[in-house]
């Protein structure tokens, strides 16, 4: 019993262990976009399909001693694959769709031992009922789902802080290898039990259990959907406007394991009607926060209330699963269509929602399907409750058709891919006064570019790139002499209007919808008299590939959303930079953001490459956007011109952080709470 355990065990800490280890490392290769982790999902989904499959043929069609060979010459053939790391190879080399990358890319890293590990829990519970005929198998199940959680919650307060990506790479190799020991000795001491069958007393209390039938197991199956679907869901909604960041992956992915943990633990933790009531108030509560666009900018509210939200509605899907399970005789098909429910719901997020919907709106589905299968679950109870779920599904279709009401407000174009949702909108600040109309450029939620429609006003920079911003005074110092400029991050094309004639403004951009968008919708392109280029791709690939372009000014100013990508800002990026910067030259780096400070982080970084540095903060008292930049530079002549040093404000050193380089970051000690 202590094998089988320790085996599970094991299995279970690697198997979400390496999600987070290899997100992290391929998130630079995509733009640091919050797609990565929701596609990385859909692999580890699909290859635990896979894996669960593997185990019900194994466990259904195949002997004992049979079993245990074939299994253990996959585990020994899963050791070519290590120590699993992902090859450069694999790298992206423009702004080509990243589904099918990401996948491949991921199935060449750790396909077979990620499958192996899937594979393990149903595989293992099934040599356990025939080695302790009467124990119940599903507390192993319990017991994965715990390891599960302990690698998650572990990875970004443990091994993130400590290990470099190389690292943790080394040494979740060295456990997998642990593991195919372990496993294959669990396998050939398996191989002589009889197999589950009413004469050998494993199954006698259910052998008279019918199999299931096509209802149930589409409730199996939509229940497991729901569950995977709202998790995605969460995750999106969290890392979209804040950043794409293990933090905010593994939290809501670890309240997801949590609720199964308790609901198969055996101990009666669901208690329907408890969690009934409770579910009810949650879906009306995170219906309400999406569709109230205000309380979008509530950092720390949002977490609290789609996290507890995430916990009840996960606590229902897989409660309501837990009381319908079958016997041992059907546990690898339970585990089959669970694990089934839980790749269609990644692939309605991952990669139908990004096609099909404007917005990031699968979340407000979610919350009103769950509502009608609370419903549907609970149509025969009595009045009081079937009323009371009828109205919350009354109120979470009405939240969504109030959202999207709000969110086509002044809309003239909506455009959705795998890199986020754009929208253009046209506003009228007077309605007497036409020449007050302007068009903006919204990524999520957040402004990323605004132009006056009026001729005589159209040229002029705004937002974050006004004249008095920290970089309007460093391209308004340069003024008068020709200057090359690079931008990292197209946006509406706000900052070409300081282009003049003779200047080159050299724009890298990962979205090819922003291009579109920005070319189509807005003119600050087509009207500067500068030589324009645009570099489809990662900004930090394309530098890496180019020679060196010997810039004057290179404004770094990538969000997704307000997402920072953190590949970004680390030492090695800054040396790419300056590999592209003229000797005196600029780098202007944007770090406006509601909920990070990364002051202090450019500030180590910038001391480290022995760079001049001054943070220029424009608080926009008179009605404009608030913004904020750091500029760098070997040329201290620059930070100490008037009108630079007018507008600085000091920063304070934090010593007691650790330099952040591609290998570590941390951006727990950023956070604005």
């Amino acid at each position: 019993m202590l094998l089988h355990a320790a085996t599970v065990f094991l299995s279970a800490f690697l198997l979400f262990l390496v999600q987070p280890i290899l997100a992290k490392q391929i998130l630079p290769w995509f733009g640091g976009a919050a797609i990565v982790w929701t596609l990385c999902m859909v692999f580890f989904q699909l290859v635990l399909l896979l894996g669960y499959a593997y185990a019900h043929w194994l466990a259904s069609r195949v002997d004992g001693r049979r079993q245990a060979w074939i299994h253990v010459a996959l585990l020994v053939a899963s050791l070519a694959f290590l120590p699993v790391s992902p090859d450069a190879s694999w790298k992206p080399v423009g702004g080509e769709t990243p589904v099918w990358r990401i996948l491949a890319l991921l199935f060449a890293t750790v396909g077979l031992p990620y499958f192996l590990l899937s594979s393990t829990s149903p595989l293992v519970q099934s040599w356990f009922a025939r080695a302790f005929p009467g124990s119940s198998p599903y507390r192993l199940f319990a017991l994965s789902n715990f390891a599960s959680m302990i690698a998650l919650l572990g990875y970004p307060f443990l091994f993130e802080p400590w290990f470099t990506n190389q690292d943790q790479s080394l040494w979740w190799s060295v456990g997998y290898a642990l593991f195919a020991i372990c496993c294959a000795a669990l396998a050939v001491t398996s191989r002589g039990l009889p197999p589950l069958t009413v004469e050998g007393g494993q199954i006698a209390a259910t052998a008279q259990e019918p199999s299931p039938g096509a209802r149930q197991i589409a409730l199996w199956l939509a229940l497991a959907a729901m569950g995977s679907v709202t998790l995605l869901g969460v995750s999106n909604h969290l890392t979209q406007n804040i950043s794409s960041i293990p933090l905010l992956w593994v939290i809501p992915l670890a309240v997801y394991l949590l609720t199964f943990i308790l609901c198969f633990e055996g101990r009666n933790w669901y208690r329907r009607d408890i969690y009934l009531g409770s579910l009810a108030w949650v879906l009306c509560v995170m219906a309400w926060f999406l569709a109230d666009k205000d309380l979008q900018f509530e950092l720390l509210w949002n977490i609290a209330v789609f996290t507890i939200g995430l916990y009840f509605v996960c606590m229902f899907c897989h409660g309501e699963l837990a009381r319908r399970r079958p016997g041992a005789r059907h546990l690898t098909l339970f585990y089959l269509v669970v694990s089934l429910g839980g790749v269609i719901g990644g692939v309605l997020v991952g990669i139908v929602a990004p096609v099909t919907l404007p917005g990031y709106l699968e979340l407000d589905l979610a919350l009103i399907v769950v509502a009608a299968l609370a419903l549907g679950t609970n149509v025969r109870r009595p009045l009081p409750i079937v009323g009371l779920l009828a109205v919350v599904l009354a109120f979470t279709c009405g939240a969504l058709i109030w959202r999207v009401r709000h969110f086509t407000e002044d809309t003239v174009y909506i455009e959705r891919n795998y890199y986020g949702v754009l929208r253009v909108k046209e506003t009228q600040m007077r309605d007497d006064d036409p020449e007050t109309r302007y068009r903006s450029l919204v990524h999520g939620s957040i402004l990323h570019g605004e132009q006056w429609l009026a001729e005589k006003f159209r040229r002029t920079a705004t937002t974050y790139y006004k004249p008095t911003s920290g970089l309007g005074l460093t391209l308004l110092a340069l003024e008068g002499k020709p200057i090359r400029v690079g931008i990292i991050g197209l946006g509406a094309g706000t900052i070409a209007a300081y282009g003049d004639a003779d200047d080159v403004y050299r724009f890298y951009d990962i979205n090819p919808a922003v291009v579109g968008v920005a070319k189509k919708w807005f003119t600050f392109l087509a009207d500067s008299p500068a030589k324009i280029e645009i570099v489809l791709g990662d900004a930090r690939l394309s530098l890496e590939r180019e020679e060196p372009q010997n810039f004057d000014v290179l404004a770094v100013d990538a969000f997704s959303g307000d997402s920072i990508p953190v590949h970004l800002i680390t030492v090695e990026a800054f040396t790419e930079y300056l590999r592209h910067l003229k000797p005196g030259g600029v780098i202007a780096f944007h770090v406006s953001n509601r909920f990070l400070d990364l002051k202090p982080v450019l500030l180590a970084i910038a001391e480290k490459h022995k760079l001049e540095y001054a943070y220029l903060h424009e608080s926009g008292e008179s009605g404009g956007t608030t913004s904020d930049w750091v500029i760098l530079t070997r040329d201290k002549s620059f930070i100490l011109r008037p009108t630079i040093v007018a507008a600085t404000e000091p920063v304070a050193p934090r010593p007691d952080w650790r330099l952040w380089t591609d290998s570590y970051n941390n951006l727990i000690q950023v956070f604005r709470y």
